[in-house]
């Protein structure tokens, strides 16, 4: 029997820095909630607001996967590896921690905010030697279908880290049904609504909630409204 865990977008953890708006489903910084400290190797997915001109100044991080997916604007990534380089909506970027890196995040403009999901996973080996990458995706591939950005392989589509997760999105018009079959056995799905109203193996969901499954093999989703999901598979 499939077991799941269903976290509304209103349970969320949430920050209000003035110049930072963010919702925590995991527990994070100031946010602590011992039923909400991870999904499998799924640590933190933080649901940032960044206003015009401002960021997050230079902080390390070290032994961890961080994952940033803009929604909306432009953020500007500055490192200890030498990398300025800025994401916007359709761009994914990764960093393995490693043995330590030190970067800053920055909203780009002055004049409009900006949105972004930053995600971290538990990787499966320690001490890596830190690395970077980012890669703009062909947004036309996730309409009604589930566009692969992330897994655990170098050679394959999305970007790739150090542990077996499988990440999706897929843009959905009303009524568009998928199956989504899990590439490792063990695994779970967290789903998260990114926009619009879809039912999960028959579970409604919202505009941010998100739902956690396992020990499944596959999920239906279906499309109440015109609607955005992302699908993050991870080792539990």
């Amino acid at each position: 029997m499939s077991k799941n865990v269903y976290h509304s977008a209103d349970s969320r953890g949430n920050a209000n820095h003035g110049w930072l708006q963010s919702f925590h489903t995991f527990s994070f910084a100031n946010y602590y909630n011992p039923e909400r400290m991870h999904f499998g190797v799924l640590r933190v997915l933080n649901d940032d607001t960044v206003s015009a001109g401002m960021g997050f100044g230079t902080h390390p991080h070290e032994n961890m996967e961080i994952i940033s997916i803009p929604l909306k604007g432009d953020l500007e990534h500055q490192d200890s590896m030498g990398n300025t380089t800025v994401i916007s909506d359709g761009d994914i970027q990764v960093m393995s921690a490693g043995t330590g890196i030190r970067h800053s995040e920055y909203n780009k403009n002055k004049d409009k905010e900006v949105k972004f999901l930053q995600i971290w996973i538990f990787p499966n080996k320690k001490d890596v030697t830190p690395r970077y990458d980012q890669i703009t995706l062909n947004l036309e591939d996730r309409k009604n279908k589930l566009q692969q950005i992330l897994s655990p392989n170098a050679d394959d589509a999305g970007v790739w880290i150090q542990q077996d997760a499988w990440f999706h999105i897929a843009q959905l018009d009303k009524g568009n049904a998928q199956t989504y079959a899990l590439k490792k056995e063990g695994n779970g799905v967290y789903v998260f609504v990114l926009s619009g109203e879809l039912s999960v193996n028959g579970q409604k969901l919202g505009r941010r909630d998100g739902l956690g499954l396992w020990e499944l093999s596959e999920i239906e989703i279906l499309a109440d409204s015109d609607s955005e999901v992302l699908l993050m598979e991870v080792p539990m």
